[in-house]
């Protein structure tokens, strides 16, 4: 029997360890906060079909009811080396085959100090919309229901300020589940959704688009918006540009919501950094994003998920399946 370890229980580590076990093999799997299930445990429903998230973490946690399966929470991982007999130790414990599954980190809108996070509290991240949704109280800077409310894409993605050029994928479709769920907390209020472009690439996306126009009256806006500050009454005034138009934009909101998007995890930046693995923006590099896409530069170690570039909840779990599975192959 092999012994197996995984950095990370987020979806793709999870799923790769009920993988291996399903195999009669023994796994020991390493998470550094003091609960499994990574960034799921922060979102309140899924895109593109609303699902509970609870519920669904709830699925993902019960494949972790396994004999073969330990979990370790509160354990950081101070040293993941190669041994001479080709296998890897993981603070001082030896397997055979390890896999980082250490995902990501939302990007801190503070660094867009153009608009204001962190200074004004009308404004808000994605992530702290998103525990909003999750208790179904949505407010404003004094407390009370917020009568409009503007979403702005791209924040910390696409950004050669921020050194990110990349797209982190979820953000459009998150705005777009987020505009939705907060129509039916609010139905009169005024909703807008500023964008670069949108890029509803998923299944069901476009459709999801199309439905937060014609049947809740979401307003969609390309363009950027230059800089935000506070009012003396706790709304936030914005300035941008309606780049169809080609008109310059001043409106006042009562919530503005900054749709982060994804970095590699701290835990993704030392580990890979620290095997020689770290490919572009801090993200852990596969040997091939094509062909070859779980192995890495190093005989018995592997990548999995979000660690790798941003992905969806979907796209991580049968990522993670896949990975066990290359991992099963090479014994």
């Amino acid at each position: 029997m092999n012994k197996f370890a995984i950095i990370g229980t987020g979806p793709a580590g999870i799923e790769a360890a009920a993988t291996l076990a399903a195999h009669h093999n023994e796994v020991d799997i390493y998470e550094q906060e003091n609960a499994p299930l990574g960034n799921i445990r922060d979102k309140a429903f899924l895109f593109p079909n609303f699902a509970d998230a609870d519920e669904v973490a709830g699925r993902l946690l019960a494949r972790l009811d396994h004999p073969l399966i330990h979990l370790y929470t509160d354990k950081g991982i101070d040293q993941l080396e190669e041994t001479p007999d080709g296998g890897w130790s993981v603070n001082g414990n030896t397997y055979s085959r390890v896999l980082l599954a250490t995902g990501y980190r939302t990007f801190d809108a503070g660094r867009k100090e153009e608009l204001g996070y962190g200074i004004y509290r009308g404004i808000r991240s994605s992530l702290e919309m998103e525990q909003m949704l999750r208790e179904q109280k949505i407010t404003n800077a004094n407390g009370d229901k917020p009568q409009r409310i503007v979403f702005l894409q791209c924040v910390g993605s696409r950004d050669e300020k921020t050194g990110n050029l990349y797209c982190s994928k979820l953000c459009c479709v998150t705005a777009v589940k987020q505009a939705i769920e907060t129509r039916k907390l609010l139905p009169d209020a005024e909703i807008f959704i500023f964008y670069m472009d949108l890029r509803m690439w998923g299944q069901h996306y476009e459709e999801l688009y199309r439905q937060a126009q014609q049947e809740y009256g979401i307003r969609f806006v390309r363009g950027r918006i230059s800089e935000a500050g506070g009012t003396y009454d706790g709304r936030v005034q914005i300035k941008s540009e309606d780049t169809l138009m080609g008109l310059p934009l001043k409106i006042t909101t009562d919530l503005l919501v900054l749709m982060v998007g994804m970095e590699p995890s701290e835990g993704t930046r030392r580990l890979a950094g620290q095997c020689h693995i770290c490919g572009d923006y801090g993200f852990a590099q596969s040997i091939d994003p094509h062909t070859d896409d779980n192995r890495t530069a190093h005989r018995g170690l592997y990548v999995a998920g979000a660690c790798k570039r941003p992905m969806t909840l979907t796209d991580a779990i049968a990522d993670g399946r896949s990975a066990a599975v290359v991992m099963l192959a090479e014994g």
